[in-house]
């Protein structure tokens, strides 16, 4: 075998391997990254216009039949339910994200140790 034959069949293991080691690692969504900052403002947003959008509507209610304080108080109440549930649906969305991801990147490890003995 010459040495132009072995320089190929290398190149080609180094690519099969490259191949082998893509197929084996998952790719991360682009969301898979947020910091704590950013789901905190996140959190804060979907709270404030829940809030926003109940008192506007209520207040919109209360000018259109005359009925000023009734409709206001109790759209914003409203509002601020639907937010808090929203909120709490993206934490527990966070949550379960972190704990996919922490799993994940645990079995890789042990997966690691296995293929090193």
């Amino acid at each position: 075998m010459t040495e132009r034959d072995e320089l190929e069949r290398l190149k080609a293991l180094d690519e099969r391997i490259a191949k082998a080691k893509a197929a084996l690692e998952q790719p991360k969504a682009a969301q898979d990254h947020h910091s704590m900052a950013q789901i905190g403002w996140r959190m804060v947003i979907e709270m404030v216009a829940g809030l926003g959008i109940g008192a506007a509507m209520g207040y919109g209610l209360d000018v259109l039949l005359g009925t000023m304080p009734i409709f206001l108080v109790l759209l914003t109440l409203l509002g601020f339910a639907a937010g808090v549930k929203t909120m709490l649906r993206s934490a527990r969305e966070f949550q379960t994200g972190a704990e996919n991801e922490s799993s994940q990147s645990a079995s890789a490890e042990q997966r690691d140790k296995r293929r090193g003995e």
